[in-house]
């Protein structure tokens, strides 16, 4: 596989440019970033953000299989 293949095989299986998924791919991120850090705090803190990260986790989850990601990609 040449250079550019690696760049456009898994974006093309999942019907988006690269740049479409890259941008997909951001937003997961950067929502997995914030959800992170709310674990974070309720390690140290357990009574605040009980359920954030999870409540996250779910939503992407939906987001993800829903076929939500053209939305995200637009």
């Amino acid at each position: 596989m040449d250079i550019r293949g690696k760049f456009t095989e898994h974006p093309n299986s999942v019907d988006e440019t690269y740049f479409e998924h890259m941008k997909v791919a951001s937003h997961f991120s950067k929502e997995l970033f914030g959800a992170a850090i709310c674990c974070a705090i309720h390690a140290v803190f357990p009574w605040r953000h009980c359920t954030t990260g999870s409540a996250k986790v779910k939503e992407l989850h939906a987001e993800m299989t829903a076929g939500a990601r053209a939305d995200v990609a637009a």
